[in-house]
């Protein structure tokens, strides 16, 4: 398999350089040349096969022999080694559950998959050490840092926008050191989005520095969200129903990823882009033009992205056809308002604790449902992608319940926070450049 950039002004590569480089030169997200078709056999008989043979299946069509197969098989054991559990909140809606990793977040796949990757391929190409660095609405630098912690020959930097991820998120970030620098930055998460594009195309720092980033932008990142899917397809509670799936939508890889699933075969009937207030995708979707926003700070943080960088590869997806996307792919925007009723909806159900950004994906299957002649054909999954206690001065505040704190984060709280703080794109460049 081979990988082009987005902005066709690149070499084609494949898996492993696309995974060390992250963006391509003309700074463009890599995209596979062709999207594999999997055997029906395959799909109709999923259920016989474990989720580690499932991702193996699903993902080795995008390597090739870039990686061997036991250590590609060795990989994805050490990276679906929590459960992903489908659980029931209403007749016809369940959600799936993505927090079990160790930082709580579904990020927890991507990273740990690209770091193994990453630490492959860094062995092969034998680079002496490659910086990671990579920006975080929320969730991805926690998943990332504890992705990479002590990965030999590799150094991870992680931008994240002062006094807009949640005091947990925080501390998952600052807190591990050894080769994990975490730096707070005086804006938006869009505004860390463009340093560390900006870093990817500056001569002075490519001469210098092997750069890579873990954010979704990543081959390796992106493209290990399919699991998900396949999942919960196999999990899925009543076969002989259309499966829709809502998505909590910040950046757009997590989806995007789904709707590539979809387009290797699995079944799954529709997609829903289930947002904050920063909705720039659904207004694309109603009237035909893609104009990126300021992003607006809310309660589900990991969405606050006002020009998510994954959309590009949905547009390649479907050959930028419009009406072919909407086909596949409806968009719902929520007020903060409106998360929290949904959070207290969801309790309601069998006293069942919803995250912010899950009780969004909650909130889109439902008006998804209201829209459709006959919804009763229908069974709708959601992505729950984080644990509530993340958010638990919000949640506990709406439910009137105590969160109980999960075994992987009991003590973190009383470790010593260690950040760095800093305000543009040159004072990032100086840093760099001095660690190097």
């Amino acid at each position: 398999m081979k990988y082009s950039s987005l902005n066709y002004n690149s070499k084609k590569v494949g898996f492993l350089d696309a995974v060390i480089k992250g963006l391509a030169p003309d700074r463009g997200l890599y995209f596979p040349e062709k999207i594999p078709i999997l055997d029906k056999n395959f799909i109709s008989s999923i259920e016989n096969y474990s989720n580690n043979e499932i991702a193996f299946k699903v993902i080795e069509p995008f390597i090739g022999n870039e990686i061997p197969k036991n250590i590609l098989q060795k990989i994805i054991e050490e990276t679906l080694s929590f459960d992903f559990p489908l659980v029931k909140i209403t007749e016809n809606i369940s959600t799936l559950e993505l927090f079990k990793g160790p930082t709580l977040a579904f990020k927890d796949v991507g990273a740990r998959f690209m770091a193994r990757c990453l630490s492959y391929g860094n062995k092969i190409k034998k680079h002496n050490k490659i910086t990671v660095l990579v920006a975080t609405s929320g969730d991805t630098g926690g998943a990332v840092a504890d992705g990479f912690y002590k990965v030999k020959g590799i150094d991870v930097i992680i931008l994240f926008p002062k006094g807009k991820v949640s005091k947990l998120q925080e501390l998952q970030l600052t807190t591990l050191n050894e080769n994990i620098t975490a730096i707070e930055i005086d804006g938006t998460f869009d505004q860390c989005q463009d340093m560390v594009k900006s870093a990817f195309i500056d001569p002075e720092l490519i001469d210098k520095i092997k750069l890579t980033s873990a954010n979704s932008i990543n081959i390796a990142r992106w493209l290990s969200q399919m699991f998900y899917y396949f999942i919960a397809f196999k999990n899925r509670p009543n076969p002989t129903k259309k499966l829709v799936i809502s998505v909590p939508c910040g950046n757009f890889g997590n989806i995007c990823a789904g709707i590539i699933s979809n387009k290797m075969g699995l079944p799954i009937n529709h997609f829903i882009a289930s947002t904050n207030s920063n909705d720039t995708v659904l207004n694309y979707l109603n009237s035909g033009n893609y104009i990126p926003k300021k992003s607006i700070q809310t309660i589900s943080n990991a969405m606050d992205v006002g020009d998510p960088s994954n959309f590009i590869r949905i547009q390649k997806i479907f050959n930028n056809d419009l009406l072919k996307l909407k086909k596949t792919l409806s968009s719902y925007s929520y007020s903060d308002k409106q998360t929290e009723s949904a959070i207290k909806e969801i309790f309601s159900y069998n006293n069942y604790i919803a995250d912010p950004h899950g009780a969004i994906g909650f909130l889109g299957i439902k008006d998804y449902f209201i829209s459709q002649e006959d919804p009763s054909s229908l069974q709708g999954i959601f992505l729950e992608t984080a644990h509530p206690i993340k958010f638990a001065n919000i949640v506990e505040r709406i439910i009137n319940t105590k969160i109980e704190s999960p075994s992987q984060i009991k003590g973190i709280r009383n470790l010593k926070s260690n950040k760095l703080t800093m305000v543009g794109y040159n004072e990032l460049k100086s840093f760099l450049l001095a660690k190097n």
